[in-house]
């Protein structure tokens, strides 16, 4: 199994996870969090990414195997690696707009 098939698993599930959440927070009248934040949250975890990762595969603390990753790379890391940061950013509100609104019932 490659990285990018295993990415796709976890992005497929966070966002089926936020269609849900916002769906039961239109139905529910809750507000949902709005997306500026989102997105700077998103930028902050990827720079992030970008940067620790390069420098734990630029020390030699793990390597990639050629066979399982695209190739495309943000300097010594692979694309696939920022897959996680981003499924967080769009999971965790979601679970939290789901628990809000459940409790607000």
């Amino acid at each position: 199994m490659t990285y990018l098939l295993l990415t796709r698993a976890f992005l497929a599930v966070a966002v089926a996870v936020a269609v849900i959440a916002h769906l039961r927070a239109r139905l529910t009248g809750t507000r949902p969090i709005g997306w500026r934040p989102l997105v700077l949250a998103a930028v902050a975890l990827l720079v992030l990414t970008a940067v620790f990762d390069n420098v734990m595969i630029a020390s030699g603390l793990f390597t990639y195997a050629d066979e399982h990753i695209s190739g495309l790379r943000v300097g010594l890391a692979p694309i696939e690696d920022f897959a996680y940061p981003l499924a967080g950013v769009i999971l965790l509100p979601a679970l939290w707009t789901l628990f809000r609104s459940r409790r607000a019932r």
